[in-house]
């Protein structure tokens, strides 16, 4: 069935061999400590498009993800969804619902094939009261994501459509993008429908910002890939507000 979990023994193994480290919050862990913070975890397989979670949903630990893309969305009263943010590899979510004890105030979906680690909140809270380094770190990663998603609504306020979607191109470039021969691939295959829910614009402005930036030689469009031809130009349209988070840049 699409998007059943998958749970499985520890992720001892699954750690064993990861290259990223989980999530920076936990970086400079010994390595009895971090053996102790991998025997609480859960692996939780997701194939592309399922759900980890929904808003309205208990909250009921955190999570990180191994491998894959994950969005974070929420959507308004007349059923619009805006991006908050994209995740890649060793980065974390639920954070921000773990102290309050309440439900899920946006949903997190897969945009990709994607391996996630579980941890319950009755057991990891105990594990931040015995690390407050580590509570340290998620407290000013929370800080940090407040302010920018203040930036982010001052953006969808008072700037452009078409320096909306220039920033999220840039943005995608910059967290997940790679050089080729044609330009800088964006990195992920993103529908124009949540291009725009990204830029916080409709999807048919997306489009025609999309087709007029391909007219420019900003970018180039192959089938659902996006590829940055002009990075300057394209950045010189953008502001300078980071509009979304990635908590693990590469």
């Amino acid at each position: 069935m699409r998007g059943v979990k998958v749970q499985l023994p520890p992720a001892v193994p699954l750690c064993e061999r990861c290259p990223h480290a989980c999530s920076g919050i936990f970086a400079d862990l010994a390595e009895p400590e971090r053996r102790k913070l991998v025997s609480l975890m859960r692996p939780v397989e997701l194939e592309s498009g399922a759900m980890v979670f929904q808003e309205g949903m208990p909250a009921l630990g955190l999570y990180i993800l191994c491998r894959g893309k994950i969005k974070i969305a929420k959507r308004s009263r007349a059923g619009h969804s805006q991006i908050l943010k994209l995740l890649g590899p060793g980065e974390i979510l639920g954070e921000k619902t773990l102290f309050d004890q309440e439900t899920y105030t946006c949903y997190a979906k897969t945009l990709e094939p994607s391996l996630l680690v579980f941890i319950p909140r009755d057991q990891f809270l105990p594990f931040l009261r015995g690390h407050p380094d580590v509570a340290l770190r998620l407290i000013e990663k929370l800080a940090h994501e407040s302010k920018i998603f203040g930036d982010r609504l001052v953006e969808i306020t008072s700037r452009s459509a078409r320096e909306r979607v220039a920033r999220a191109l840039v943005e995608l470039g910059q967290a997940f993008g790679a050089e080729t021969a044609a330009g800088w691939d964006i990195g992920v295959e993103l529908p124009r429908a949540e291009l725009a829910e990204m830029a916080g614009v409709s999807t048919e402005t997306a489009i025609r910002i999309l087709s007029e930036f391909r007219d420019r030689g900003l970018v180039a469009l192959p089938g659902r890939r996006i590829v940055i031809v002009n990075a300057d130009e394209l950045k010189a349209l953008a502001h300078p507000f980071r509009t979304f988070l990635r908590e693990n840049p590469a």
